[in-house]
């Protein structure tokens, strides 16, 4: 059955992410196409990388915590990324997570669930960039969830029926294609050949 991960964005306390990933979730579960499973980053504290050898040439990296968490996300044949907003970017977080990934991520898929003044879209345009140069195929679809309307004094996370509703869209197109970079990780036809069709 194909796995999608949906990996929280910030470790800070009283963070949202966690609490927008287990929403995300429960909508997630009700599908039959793929398994959904919550991947914290919290859970996985990592050191700013800084090793010698990339990624691309060490998965894994040299630590007991980094090779925790590359397997960790080998696990999987596709991501949904909580994307909080944090000076129209990603969080430092995120960003530090992602960069002792490569092979792991290579020829999978990824959608987005992003928050912030506006509705985290700029955080998502440069998660784009990032995933673009790691491999990832990532999908037009996104969650876009706003400080003013979906949480209710800023502080608690309260998704009206648009937001909610926004949720399946992605979805459909993220197991397409989770299930599309399946097939060119298996041989059967190339990325080029996938980018053509």
């Amino acid at each position: 059955m194909t796995k999608i991960a949906i990996v929280t964005g910030s470790i800070r306390p009283g963070r949202q992410s966690l609490n927008v990933a287990t929403w995300v979730k429960s909508i997630a579960d009700r599908r039959t196409d793929a398994v959904f499973e919550i991947v914290d980053i919290a859970d996985h504290p990592l050191p700013l990388w800084q090793d010698e050898i990339p990624p691309a040439a060490a998965p894994g990296g040299t630590t007991s915590e980094s090779k925790a968490w590359s397997a960790r996300m080998a696990e999987f044949d596709g991501y949904i990324f909580v994307v909080s907003e944090y000076n129209h970017s990603i969080t430092g977080a995120l960003k530090n997570a992602l960069d002792y990934l490569k092979p792991e991520l290579k020829d999978k898929a990824a959608g987005f669930v992003s928050y912030g003044a506006a509705g985290g879209a700029r955080a998502v345009e440069h998660l784009r960039g990032i995933l673009s140069e790691l491999g990832v195929a990532h999908v037009r679809n996104t969650v876009l969830l706003s400080l003013f309307h979906d949480f209710e004094s800023f502080s608690v996370f309260a998704p009206t029926e648009p937001a909610a509703a926004s949720v399946a869209p992605m979805l459909d197109q993220l197991v397409l294609w989770t299930k599309a970079m399946e097939a060119v990780r298996a041989g059967e036809f190339s990325a080029d050949e996938a980018a053509a069709a």
